[in-house]
């Protein structure tokens, strides 16, 4: 079993940044590519970003493209999702996921899940 762990959400304001973390233990952390998505109450999980296991090339959805940065350090096992110029509408509960294939841009294609991190956006 992958176990992640996300952490670093919190309350801040519109055009405030915050950086999120997913720590993962018990396979080795380079042979997944790693994802983050989000779900806000009544709303559908959504994609936000990925990053490839190979060449670190990166993913984002357009409604993030530009402010939100994905990143992995091997040696920590540890993935970060840097948010910056937040908006109230990223407000949602987000979620690190591990994917064995090559498909990342949807939540079925993610083997291994973390319990999610709160962040709200205040206007």
């Amino acid at each position: 079993q992958v176990q992640l762990v996300e952490s670093g959400g919190g309350l801040v304001q519109a055009g405030e940044s915050l950086r999120l973390s997913c720590a993962a233990s018990g396979r080795t952390f380079s042979s997944y590519a790693m994802g983050w998505f989000r779900q806000a109450p009544g709303k559908e999980r959504e994609f936000v970003a990925a990053i490839r296991r190979r060449s670190d090339s990166t993913l984002y959805a357009d409604s993030v493209k530009g402010r939100f940065t994905i990143s992995k350090s091997n040696a920590k096992n540890t993935v970060y999702l840097q948010m910056n110029s937040l908006k109230p509408e990223d407000t949602a509960v987000y979620y690190c996921a591990a994917a064995q294939g090559t498909g990342l841009l949807l939540s079925y294609e993610y083997d291994y899940w973390g319990q999610g991190t709160q962040v709200t956006v205040s206007s």
